[in-house]
């Protein structure tokens, strides 16, 4: 592994350049840094706002209180935001070649990093990915793949067998979030390596381990220019990684519970009693004075007492969580910089960190009626729009595909203009392809972007107009 230094680590370069620094009009004075710019680009993008329909946990209310993936994102970043600029301010007297404006480029890079983290993410949430990761096992052992003697490597099959979020959102910020051409978001490379949180590929030893991988082979040049770029070795993270990992569990460990309190299927005062009984140290006890200090008003009607003191070990959790991940970060940074560091942040509290994801909010909300029945609902829904359009892709030839009378070029016609822009660009001769011309692992991608970047209601309605439930509205 390397040894990183931060003047490289906070890399402006881009894929393309370009001119998105924001200029006083009397004076040649930037006025936002090159991650700020990265996150004016992406927050008012479609790849954000369908976050807003798609699930965190409960399905989709019609009230405003459960959280949705667009409102974990923004919390998300906010606290990736804040750590960035905590830790940064630590360097600042650790390393004099860390200066004040290294902080804001961190806190900025950590911010953009923290409200994209979760746009990769299929329909139905991680249950999204379970599913398509299984649609694929089951196919590429099928008759359909193999009587067709379809050639993919290894790598390009365990792209879609392992398939995440994580590594979809790569592929949405560098090519399918259109802004002016094929590139993309065009972000610094210094926001694109944070995200990427398992740095090898599908085909890696590390993916059978941890069952997670990072880019898709379709990536895997771009990535090796981020690489050299920064400095970083295969298999190496970038240390804002740590700190984008921190601020993501530390957000939903404990906004689920919220959510969970709100719907009523967490009863709070039986799990708080029984949370102080299982962590009982000096340290935790005195992470429970502070949240029984705050005691809710009296005149509070008794329901919302309850939401109010589950609020309150939200925010003191977190502030407890929030200086663990600090004090962590600076207490290995020696490791972190030099690529050994193989934890996580949060690892010396994974017994009260697991304890509150499995034992509270797996316990008591991902086992309730709704979330099943949205999983039973998400599996029919994602694996029937696979059989539908893999089928289309692999199995007619070019004339059929662009027949929009016939079934295979309606199929074909349905899938979103910028996701066929981006399978038939030619990335090495700057041009497009021909139909005829792209692979069969770029027909399997062009299909999972465009099932992948639904969101659950859209999903849900092609689904019934495919399988004639409803007619087009």
């Amino acid at each position: 592994m390397n040894q990183l230094h931060w003047e490289k680590l906070l890399c402006k370069s881009r894929k393309r350049n370009s001119n998105s620094l924001v200029k006083q009009d009397t004076a040649s004075v930037i006025v936002r840094n090159a991650f700020e710019a990265d996150y004016d680009r992406i927050v008012g993008s479609s790849s954000v706002r369908r976050l807003q329909d798609k699930a965190q946990v409960f399905p989709l209310q019609k009230n405003d209180f459960t959280r949705t993936r667009l409102t974990h994102s923004i919390e998300v970043s906010a606290m990736a935001r804040s750590l960035g600029k905590a830790v940064g301010k630590q360097l600042e007297k650790k390393e004099e070649s860390f200066t004040e404006d290294m902080t804001d480029e961190l806190a900025a890079l950590l911010q953009t990093a923290g409200l994209i983290h979760d746009l990769g993410n299929p329909p139905f949430g991680h249950y999204g990915e379970t599913v398509i990761r299984q649609w694929f096992c089951g196919w590429f052992e099928s008759n359909k793949f193999l009587k067709k003697e379809i050639f993919l490597t290894e790598q390009e099959k365990k792209d879609f067998i392992f398939f995440d979020g994580n590594v979809q959102n790569l592929r949405i910020v560098t090519k399918l979030q259109i802004l002016n051409d094929a590139y993309g978001a065009n972000f610094t490379y210094g926001t694109l390596a944070t995200i990427i949180k398992y740095p090898w590929r599908s085909d890696s030893k590390a993916t059978t381990e941890k069952n997670k991988f990072g880019y898709f082979k379709s990536e895997e040049q771009l990535v090796e220019e981020i690489r050299k770029a920064m400095g970083l070795s295969d298999g190496q993270r970038h240390p804002a990684t740590f700190l984008l990992e921190a601020a993501d569990d530390i957000i939903y460990v404990c906004d689920d519970i919220e959510d969970g309190v709100k719907k009523g299927y967490i009863p709070w005062e039986l799990v708080y009693n029984t949370i102080k009984k299982q962590f009982d140290s000096d340290e935790y006890q005195e992470l429970y004075e502070k949240i029984e200090s705050k005691a809710p008003d009296e005149n509070i009607e008794e329901g919302d007492k309850i939401l109010s003191r589950v609020r309150i070990f939200r925010n003191f959790t977190q502030g407890y969580l929030f200086e663990i991940a600090i004090n962590e970060f600076m207490k290995h940074y020696d490791s972190i910089m030099s690529g050994t560091y193989k934890k996580e942040l949060l690892d010396s509290k994974k017994d009260f960190v697991d304890y509150l994801k499995k034992s509270v909010t797996g316990k008591y909300c991902f086992s309730c009626h709704e979330v099943l029945a949205l999983e039973l609902v998400g599996d029919k829904v994602i694996k029937t729009l696979l059989d539908v359009f893999v089928s289309a892709l692999t199995e007619s030839n070019v004339k059929e595909l662009e027949n929009a009378a016939l079934f295979q070029g309606k199929i074909y016609s349905l899938i979103s203009s910028n996701f066929k822009y981006i399978a038939l660009h030619d990335y090495d001769q700057n041009g497009q392809k021909k139909l005829k011309d792209i692979s069969m692992y770029d027909k399997l991608h062009l299909v999972v972007d465009f099932i992948s970047g639904m969101t659950d209601s859209y999903a849900v309605n092609l689904y019934k107009e495919l399988t004639g439930i409803s007619l087009p509205q």
